[in-house]
């Protein structure tokens, strides 16, 4: 039997997903995207979950798309296909995605990072949108994430040259959040959903909302959204025990209510 696309599992309040496809780089095909998906939905609604961890390999977190998907198909086969739609599941969840990345992060594999919300890097990852060298461009936001990201003029050398980005020059132009040793990539990253998961999922999901809003609200609609989740977090049981934690010096006991 074929391995499985995805692994996944859980450890306490965090399901960890691990892209599972290394004699290809972890190229994602169709099906490891709907799979990838599915079980990202899953979690999503697990109130036990608080976060997701999303790991690929020491050698790629994900090199690309599978091309043998796309090599041959036409325009009309492309558009009915409609790919991006499980990009958009993917978009939609609303619990934090801490990505752990190490090698090469290319293409897809790029966007699909760019769908997490923070990225904690091996010094040896490389980050590109390297499709131009197929004849094409990226499809699943990697002209506008990566330039929302990292600006104009990085986004135009390298999505027009092709050019990889160094964990370093990631960091630097804010693609990623932290760079850690290349042994400790994937325990850094489960440290860092080990502290977000500990905070309450109510603001967690109400941050990530408004953080998000950010990129595409003009900003004196992302204020109201911002004040309206603000507001709404003090209906919670959860704001009621972080407080009381606070003034009497104790952690607080967050139940997602």
């Amino acid at each position: 039997m074929d391995e499985p696309h995805i692994l996944h599992q859980t450890v306490g309040n965090i399901a960890i997903i691990r892209i599972n496809r290394p004699k290809v780089l972890n190229a994602l095909s169709l099906p490891l995207m709907a799979d990838l998906a599915t079980t990202m939905e899953q979690y999503d609604g697990d109130d036990s979950i608080h976060a997701i961890l999303l790991a690929g390999s020491e050698r790629a977190w994900a090199a690309g798309a599978d091309i043998g998907d796309m090599a041959t198909a036409s325009p009309e086969e492309m558009r009915e296909r409609n790919q991006f739609a499980i990009w958009e599941r993917i978009k939609r969840i609303k619990k934090p995605i801490i990505a752990a990345v190490s090698g090469f992060a290319l293409g897809g594999g790029c966007e699909l990072m760019m769908h997490c919300d923070i990225v904690v890097a091996s010094e040896n990852a490389l980050f590109g949108q390297p499709e131009i060298n197929l004849g094409i461009i990226p499809g699943a936001g990697g002209t506008q994430r990566f330039t929302r990201a990292v600006g104009k003029a990085i986004a135009m050398d390298v999505v027009l040259s092709g050019r990889f980005l160094s964990a370093k020059e990631a960091l630097a132009f804010g693609l990623i959040s932290r760079i850690v040793p290349k042994e400790h990539w994937f325990d850094a990253a489960l440290k860092v959903a080990q502290q977000v998961a500990a905070k309450g999922p109510l603001a967690l999901r109400a941050a990530k909302e408004s953080v998000l809003n950010a990129e595409e609200l003009h900003l004196s609609e992302s204020l109201i959204q911002e004040r309206a989740l603000f507001y709404g977090l003090f209906e919670t049981n959860d704001q009621t025990e972080g407080m009381n934690a606070f003034t009497e010096k104790r952690r607080p006991n967050f139940t997602g209510t």
